[in-house]
């Protein structure tokens, strides 16, 4: 101990703590060994279990720097340190700071300047990295199985976006489907979200199948775009369930078929659809929009009437809801950010890289949402939801 502190009163402040880490750990690592042998070095007696066979070389990388430590190995049998995990050489302290850098969308490479800024000389690989988060497949696979049967989600929301994986040494799109609610007292919830080649209508149908088997249920209206696999799966699996179609989405649609000089003209037009009072005013509006536009724009009136019930089908429920149903805006911002992380990454090694980080992204966004102070929607407008809409709403459109 004396020559350690020699060697401490020469040194740096930061070298101090290391080799002071350093010394500790290795003090603890022989002590630790001598209890499991039944002796320590160079004694000999009938009670010892085991002979020392020289040291192995091990580095731990912690906030304090690179500790050099020498693993005990024994003539017959093994001994691994307690202190240590096997595998990892990054202690827990850091290895938080490493999965939480990560998360917000640091790259392997600022990572790895993150942790030598941290005084480890050595720095940590992209597999390291990739092996560090892995520990997150536990957390985020217990979030997206939990039960959803302990409340009543009256709206959902259903949307996806596309990131890049590696697949059979290919790099390949894939889709990352969400779902996101609001339940019967106003608040959200991030309900499911899966990732897969593509949103064709199976993969849709066994997504809302898993929902439904978590405990999914109240579903009045569900918010999407017109994509025909998700209409299709939505039909098959929610059935009773008036389908909201996103008004930003057909808004989208309809402008790629209008000249480009009387897109804005025709955006505004059918943005005072949106704009009535209620449910007979905004279709009243919607036929009046259609016959205007289409004395220049036949092929825009068709869809504005083809799309006519779809479109408003966010008018049979509270007009205090309105503008917080009419759309998917609200899980637009959530793929926005999961694609701000991901873009981080570029390509993954494989679609289950993709889920671990976009499902901890989306835990964060849930944990957000539950510990706000705001809800999504008042729970006393909530409580105005009595009876399902959507069969009134049919009814309305059908006489209309």
């Amino acid at each position: 101990m004396l020559e350690v502190l020699d060697a401490l009163k020469t040194a740096g402040v930061d070298d101090r703590v290391r080799h002071a880490a350093e010394t500790i750990y290795q003090a603890l690592i022989e002590a630790e060994l001598t209890a499991v042998i039944g002796a320590g070095p160079f004694e000999r007696h009938a009670g010892r279990s085991a002979q020392h066979n020289g040291h192995r070389p091990r580095t731990l990388t912690m906030t304090a720097g690179d500790l050099e430590l020498r693993i005990p190995k024994l003539r017959t049998g093994s001994f691994f340190p307690s202190l240590l995990e096997r595998r990892r050489r990054v202690d827990q302290a850091l290895f938080a700071v490493v999965m939480e850098a990560y998360l917000h969308g640091a790259s392997t490479r600022k990572v790895d300047d993150l942790v030598k800024a941290l005084g480890a000389d050595t720095g940590i690989s992209k597999s390291e990295v990739s092996r560090i988060c892995a520990d997150l497949d536990e957390e985020v696979s217990a979030f997206r199985d939990r039960s959803l049967a302990s409340a009543a989600f009256p709206y959902v929301f259903l949307d996806a976006t596309y990131c890049k994986a590696r697949v059979n040494r290919r790099v390949v799109s894939q889709a990352i489907v969400v779902a996101t609610g609001v339940r019967a007292d106003g608040w959200r919830e991030v309900l499911g979200f899966a990732v897969g080649d593509g949103e064709d209508g199976a993969f849709w149908t066994a997504f809302l199948r898993s929902l439904k088997a978590r405990g999914l249920a109240g579903v009045q209206l569900v918010i999407s775009d017109a994509h025909t696999g998700l209409k299709q799966a939505i039909a098959a699996v929610l059935i009773g369930t008036a389908w909201q179609r996103c008004r930003v989405h057909f808004l989208r649609n309809v402008l790629a078929v209008v000249p480009k000089g009387n897109a804005k003209m025709v955006a505004a037009a059918i943005r005072t659809i949106f704009a009535q009072p209620d449910a007979g005013h905004a279709r009243e509006q919607l036929d009046v929009i259609a016959g205007m536009l289409g004395r220049q724009l036949p092929k825009v009136e068709m869809m504005l009437r083809d799309a006519a019930e779809d479109l408003l089908a966010f008018t049979g429920f509270p007009p205090s809801h309105w503008k917080k149903i009419w759309s998917t805006n609200p899980l637009e911002r959530l793929n926005k950010e999961i694609k701000r992380r991901t873009d981080v990454v570029g390509v993954f090694p494989n679609p289950e890289a993709l889920l671990r980080l976009a499902g901890a992204v989306l835990v964060e966004a849930h944990d957000e949402w539950q510990t706000g102070d705001r809800r999504y929607l008042a729970e006393g407008t909530m409580a105005l939801i009595t009876t399902p809409a959507p069969t009134v709403m049919t009814t309305e459109l059908a006489a209309a």
